[in-house]
């Protein structure tokens, strides 16, 4: 595995958005991200739903504090509550209306002007199961057993179409894994939405 330093960029921005409240990580797996974070002495809380990789990650950075939970589940912190949510390709298990509500409980958290980054699979991802699987819906998979959902630019548009200002959005290519990757770079802040509007 390869070192992946996407995040590297945007930490002016995240030690400016962040400062003076706990940056929420979603999906920490081993926790490259969260050891980020903390370099720059970010407080960080971090989630994800396999037990060995936040044993991993906590021996990797000791200073954060780590839950294992499915990301449907309450977060650990309260509405409007952190300047920085980091979510790096860990929302794509779930069927759209799950994603949907997923997104709207990041929003709720937080604060305004907060930013969400994060990483979606591409459907041109086709070494990591764009293609070639069952279809339990479209651009979502069964691949291996495991359901992956992946982005073409329409989808990413109507997931963030509401509460959000797209501050970077590219289609990359990342080294990270033994073969090379397609996914979505996204950073957003967010804007109030209007009462009036259907949120997602």
């Amino acid at each position: 595995m390869n070192a992946d330093p996407w995040l590297q960029r945007w930490l002016p921005l995240v030690a400016e958005r962040g400062s003076g409240h706990p940056v929420l990580e979603l999906g920490c797996g081993n926790g490259e991200d969260t050891a980020t974070l903390i370099e720059i002495g970010m407080d960080v809380i971090a989630l994800d739903v396999c037990e060995h990789a936040i044993a991993s990650a906590r021996i990797r950075s000791p200073a954060a504090r780590f839950f294992c939970r499915d990301l449907r589940e309450p977060f650990p912190l309260a509405s409007d509550s952190t300047g920085v949510i980091l979510a790096s390709l860990s929302l794509h298990y779930f069927p759209w209306q799950e994603t949907e509500a997923l997104l709207r409980r990041i929003h709720d958290t937080l604060r305004p002007a907060g930013l969400l980054l994060c990483r979606l699979n591409s459907t041109n991802d086709h070494h990591y199961g764009a293609s070639g699987h069952p279809q339990i819906e479209e651009n979502y998979y069964s691949v291996d057993g495991e359901p992956k959902r992946f982005f073409d630019q329409t989808a990413v548009e109507r997931l963030f179409r509401l509460g959000w200002n797209a501050l970077g959005r590219e289609e990359k290519c990342t080294d990270k894994y033994k073969k090379p990757k397609s996914l979505w770079e996204i950073v957003l802040e967010k804007i109030p939405v209007d009462s009036s509007s259907t949120f997602a």
